[in-house]
């Protein structure tokens, strides 16, 4: 059974950290692109980050650049996002996506909600 479960989210005031974590299961993780994603309320989904499937590569939207760090754990299944000098935007559900494009084939976990606020 395939299973993305993020955590870590929680309420931070301006300018604080959160690490979220995302335990994969289920399938062969390590062949998979991993995303971050968020989505604040009446908003779309948006990309925050991405890592290729060896870590050897990521990508950030502009919003979070220099402020957020994507990181993976090939051995326990594991991907990461550190945010750090959290702002009220950046609140949202934050969800984890794992994607291999080759096979069609991708998966959603069911989210974190992360608010900033004072």
């Amino acid at each position: 059974q395939v299973q993305l479960v993020e955590s870590g989210g929680g309420l931070v005031q301006p300018g604080g950290s959160l690490r979220l974590s995302c335990a994969a299961s289920g399938f062969t993780f390590s062949s998979y692109v991993m995303t971050w994603y968020r989505q604040a309320p009446g908003k779309e989904r948006e990309l925050v980050a991405l890592i290729t499937s060896a870590g050897s590569s990521t990508n950030y939207a502009d919003s979070v650049k220099g402020r957020f760090t994507i990181s993976r754990d090939n051995v326990k299944k594991m991907v990461y996002l550190q945010m750090n000098s959290l702002k009220p935007e950046d609140t949202a559900v934050y969800y984890c996506r794992a994607d291999r494009n080759i096979i069609n084939r991708r998966f959603w976990g069911q989210g974190t909600q992360v608010t900033v606020s004072s």
